[in-house]
């Protein structure tokens, strides 16, 4: 294999598709593994994990087609140390050579080394709304479950059918997340599918990470064990979770006793000052205290190693006086996927899950479960 291609091109593909890989697979020894594929004009690199697949292609003059795999963070690396201009490419049976200016680096090759590969659908796919639907995994993403261990189905996202739409739900078991896409048309009725977070994160970075994105179309299609999603020159394939995502809608209170409306930026900016003062470990997080009153929420957090922080913010709130208590990183979470410029934050117990959202944007909510304090 052998082909010329400029540095920033290629650095972009490898990158993205370097996202996938992990040491659970690849080359030999647990190194991560990206596959080079050259035919004509056309060079294909594939990064992979058991689960996630990524392909992303890109336009070089190619001079000898062929296949190669390199270890990924290493090539990264040699080809982000040139400057900009031509990057020369060119493998034999143990070695692929790497050559720009008067640098030049030989990398050994696996040999016998291979690459996941997961099922390949060829359906015309469905069209979504790039800039949209990355918007929406942007604020359902962070609530799902970032260790398998304890409940794997819930390190996914549901996409499922709505009457009105596509409705995306994700919960980790302390808080849930929906974001409703009315009059998108994207499973059949009543279908749904279950998608690892980490493939989601990864579609919402390459839509956040295009240039001249605002028109762009994501094709989705999906079988019974895959989801793939297109977008330009990269592809995303994921196989889908298994097991039964919990129903979580009966969570939802149907009323609240309590609502504040606030500024969301001064809401986010006293939170994320308060929040100086947390102690956060894997068994202890101190919590928020957030104290909602006529005229607005007072955000307190109280430590006996550090002190004390406490902030006003002025709102409108209705009900009578009330003290709850969160994990402070996932309240802020929740503000932050709030695309209003009005926070609105609901209680209708101490005790119960709080609904986080925006001012007349009902198709994003959030949902909070309280901690206790003394």
């Amino acid at each position: 294999m052998r082909f010329r291609a400029d540095r920033d091109t290629l650095l972009e593909a490898v990158v993205t598709a370097s996202r996938a890989t992990t040491t659970r697979a690849g080359l030999a020894g647990g190194i991560a593994g990206l596959q080079l594929s050259l035919r004509g004009e056309q060079l294909d690199i594939v990064g992979s994990d058991p689960d996630l697949v990524i392909e992303a292609r890109c336009q070089v003059a190619g001079e000898v087609d062929g296949n190669v795999l390199v270890p990924s963070r290493l090539v990264s690396d040699i080809i982000r140390s040139f400057d900009a201009g031509a990057v020369d490419v060119s493998a034999g049976d143990e070695e692929v050579r790497f050559a720009s200016g008067q640098a030049e680096f030989t990398v050994r090759v696996a040999l016998g080394a291979d690459i996941t590969r997961l099922g390949s659908l060829e359906s015309e796919g469905i069209k979504l709304p790039a800039v949209e639907f990355a918007d929406g995994l942007r604020q359902v993403v962070r609530a799902a479950l970032a260790d398998d261990s304890r409940a794997p189905q819930l390190t996914g996202v549901l996409m499922e059918a709505t009457e009105s739409g596509l409705r995306l739900t994700a919960t980790d078991s302390y808080r849930l997340a929906f974001r409703d896409f009315d009059g998108l048309s994207v499973l059949d009725p009543g279908a749904q599918v279950l998608v690892p977070a980490k493939a989601l994160a990864e579609v919402q970075r390459l839509v956040a990470g295009m240039k001249d994105n605002g028109a762009a179309d994501l094709l989705f299609r999906h079988s019974d064990l895959d989801a793939v999603f297109d977008l330009g020159t990269v592809r995303i394939t994921s196989r889908l979770l298994r097991g039964a995502f919990p129903d979580v809608q009966r969570l939802v209170p149907l009323s609240y006793e309590y609502e504040l409306s606030v500024g969301r930026e001064d809401f986010a900016a006293a939170l994320r000052r308060v929040r100086l003062l947390v102690r956060d470990s894997k068994d202890v997080t101190t919590p928020v205290r957030v104290s909602l009153h006529d005229g607005g929420v007072e955000l307190a957090v109280l430590t006996p190693e550090s002190g004390r922080a406490v902030e006003s913010v002025k709102g409108e709130f209705s009900g009578t006086d009330v003290m709850v208590a969160f994990n402070p990183t996932y309240l802020l979470d929740g503000v932050e996927a709030v695309r209003s410029d009005v926070l609105q934050l609901r209680v209708t117990d101490p005790g119960k899950p709080a609904l986080v959202s925006g001012e007349g944007a009902g198709e994003f909510r959030y949902l909070l479960m309280p901690v206790k304090v003394s």
